[in-house]
C-alpha cells in the first residue's frame, strides 16, 4: 500500500518538473476566465501601487497623456484596445474625447469596465472575445497593445494578430505595444518553489499546495512559469508563457507583415529607448 502511495507521489513531481516543448501547452484562457482567478486579476488590476496585471496609476496617467499627445486625440480618434482589461486606458482615452472599441476575454473585467463607462456616461464598444478572433468591417487609427500582451503570444499566433491589425487599421494608422526585452530574458533564471497557499491564496479560493517551476528556453528566447495548484479534490496546471524580443528582429517581424516601423521607446509612456532595459515600445504604422 505504502509503495503504491509512494510511486503515484512520484509520477505526480514528475508531471510537476516536466518541461513541455515552447508554447506545446496553453492555459491562458483559464487565468483570465475561471470565476475565482477572474476575481483576483481584476483585484490586481485595480491596485494603484503594483505593476501586476496593469501598472500602476501613476504610470498609467503619464502614458495616457502621452498617447493623447503622441497621436493628437481628438473627437475623429478611433481606438482599438486589445486585451483592454477592465478599462483603465480605453475609459481614460473615451474621456479624452477619442471613440474607443475595448476587446477581451474576461467577462468580469469588462463587466466592471462598463459599470464604469456607464457611471461616467461614457460611449465604450467593449466586446467580450479573444481577440485573435475578433472580425469587424471597421478601421481604426490607432490600435493598442499594453503590459507586454504581444509576449505571451506563440510565432503562429503574433504573425494570426499582425494580419488582423493590418486590416483594422486605416491607412496611415499606427500599431503602438510594448514587449519584453532580451535583458529582461537574461535577468531570469530557471528554479523551482513551492509553499503552502502560494501567491497569498492567488489560486484558489480553499487551501491547497502551490509549485512554480520557471524553464528558461534559450534558443528561442522564451521563459515558462509553470504553476501547479494541488487541491483536496484536483489537480490544475497553468502555463504562463512569455517571448522576450530583440528589437530589430521584431522590427523584422513588423516590416513582413506590411508596418513601417517609425520609434523605438523605453516604455508605452514614451520613455527613451534603452538597449539594456526590461522592455520597450514600438510604434508602427501602416503606409
Amino acid at each position: 500500500m505504502a509503495d503504491r502511495a509512494d510511486n503515484a507521489l512520484f509520477t505526480i513531481l514528475e508531471d510537476i518538473n516536466r518541461r513541455p516543448e515552447p508554447f506545446q501547452i496553453t492555459t491562458t484562457r483559464e487565468l483570465w476566465t475561471d470565476p475565482f482567478l477572474a476575481e483576483r486579476m481584476l483585484e490586481k488590476h485595480l491596485d494603484p501601487d503594483i505593476d501586476a496585471a496593469s501598472r500602476k496609476t501613476a504610470f498609467i496617467e503619464r502614458s495616457v497623456n502621452w498617447i493623447r499627445t503622441r497621436f493628437q486625440i481628438d473627437s475623429r480618434t478611433t481606438i482599438l484596445d486589445l486585451g483592454c482589461g477592465p478599462g483603465l486606458y480605453t475609459h481614460r482615452l473615451a474621456a479624452a474625447g477619442a471613440r474607443v472599441t475595448g476587446i477581451d476575454f474576461s467577462e468580469h473585467s469588462l463587466g466592471y469596465a462598463r459599470d464604469q463607462a456607464a457611471a461616467a456616461r461614457l460611449d465604450i464598444d467593449y466586446i467580450h472575445q479573444d481577440y485573435l478572433e475578433y472580425e469587424t468591417q471597421a478601421t481604426f487609427g490607432l490600435v493598442m497593445m499594453i503590459m507586454c500582451d504581444f509576449s505571451v503570444l506563440n510565432p503562429a499566433q503574433r504573425a494570426r494578430l499582425l494580419r488582423k491589425i493590418h486590416g483594422q487599421l486605416r491607412p496611415g494608422g499606427h500599431f503602438l505595444f510594448d514587449a519584453y526585452s532580451l535583458a529582461a530574458y537574461a535577468s531570469r533564471r530557471e528554479g523551482a518553489s513551492y509553499a503552502r497557499d502560494q501567491l497569498d491564496g492567488f489560486w484558489a479560493p480553499n487551501s491547497y499546495y502551490g509549485f512554480c517551476n520557471t524553464c528558461k528556453y534559450d534558443a528561442q528566447h522564451v521563459i515558462l512559469d509553470k504553476y501547479t495548484i494541488i487541491e483536496r479534490a484536483q489537480i490544475r496546471t497553468i502555463y504562463n508563457w512569455l517571448q522576450y524580443f530583440d528589437p530589430e528582429a521584431l522590427c523584422c517581424e513588423l516590416t513582413q507583415h506590411g508596418f513601417v516601423v517609425e520609434t523605438l521607446h523605453g516604455d508605452v509612456a514614451g520613455a527613451p529607448f534603452d538597449a539594456a532595459g526590461p522592455e520597450f515600445t514600438i510604434i508602427a504604422a501602416k503606409p
